[in-house]
């Protein structure tokens, strides 16, 4: 199955790490060339689309605003 996406930003890589919280789950993607992705999810999509370290994933990101802030 195929899914089209109106999301241009799409990067694939392979879960690094995942770190279970009692609702969301923190997952660690890398990227080719090493660089990392941290995504949060729930606990229940995570179970749901059966994650786990190593295996291949998609990144989407569409956001609005990018902060970032310094002293």
């Amino acid at each position: 199955m195929f899914m089209e996406i109106s999301a241009r930003n799409v990067f694939k890589g392979k879960i690094k790490s995942i770190k279970y919280g009692q609702i969301l789950a923190e997952l660690v993607i890398e990227l080719p060339g090493g660089l990392e992705i941290t995504s949060l999810i729930t606990k229940t999509s995570a179970d749901r689309m059966k994650l786990a370290v190593g295996k291949n994933v998609s990144t989407v990101v569409k956001a609005s605003n990018v902060l970032v802030a310094t002293d």
